[in-house]
């Protein structure tokens, strides 16, 4: 993405960017996930490089924006922008920890961009197992453009998974919470026992 024009449209988002340029980093990812806490589903992350910053569409926090305002901004990042994912899945979760898990979709995120990215600019410090540069950011989304729409992305590819897991088992709500620990959850657990997209070692019911 040219300098000039992205330091113009979002001067205060590009801080971290135009420091990783400067050093002559052409091709700087920003890196995020989706689904560390919930009981079920997969962890989902995405490496954002932004080619054309000049959105139309809210880039931001995806926990800040509504669903109709995440899926606006996604189809623009896609439009705007090179992407590249990683799912983990909930049985894998259960046996290396999520933590692991989420290190692990970090780095299929990164090693799905072609060509490879020279910097990362990383939300919060997870230790992600390339050889890249990198900046680590605390609130990332906020601070870094490129983290930001990582963002969106992961939690929208996210959403649309879990509303697929909806379909396939509808007892649960997937729909309505996405997986995550509500009472209504926890108590449709507790009449139907798991589905086979729950993690058995988190929870209530964690082994």
């Amino acid at each position: 993405m040219p300098r000039k024009r992205i330091e113009k449209v979002f001067p205060d988002r590009l801080v971290h960017e135009r420091k990783a340029f400067e050093e002559g980093f052409l091709r700087v990812a920003g890196i995020d996930e989706a689904g560390r806490g919930p009981l079920a589903g997969p962890v989902v992350a995405a490496a954002v490089v932004i080619r054309d910053a000049s959105f139309r569409e809210r880039i931001d926090d995806s926990k800040k924006m509504s669903p109709g305002m995440r899926e606006r901004s996604y189809i623009e990042i896609l439009e705007r922008c090179e992407v590249g994912l990683g799912v983990v899945g909930p049985e894998t979760i259960d046996k290396i920890n999520i933590f692991q898990a989420t290190l692990m979709a970090m780095r299929m995120a990164v090693e799905e961009l072609k060509p490879d990215p020279e910097y990362l600019l990383i939300d919060g410090k997870m230790p992600v197992d390339t050889l890249h540069a990198r900046t680590y950011l605390f609130r990332g989304e906020e601070k870094s453009l490129s983290i930001a729409a990582a963002s969106i992305v992961a939690k929208v590819t996210r959403d649309r998974i879990m509303l697929d897991e909806d379909r396939k088992y509808p007892v649960y709500g997937f729909s309505q919470h996405k997986g995550y620990g509500t009472k209504a959850h926890i108590e449709a657990i507790r009449m139907n026992g798991f589905s086979p997209i729950h993690r058995k070692t988190f929870g209530p019911f964690g082994g």
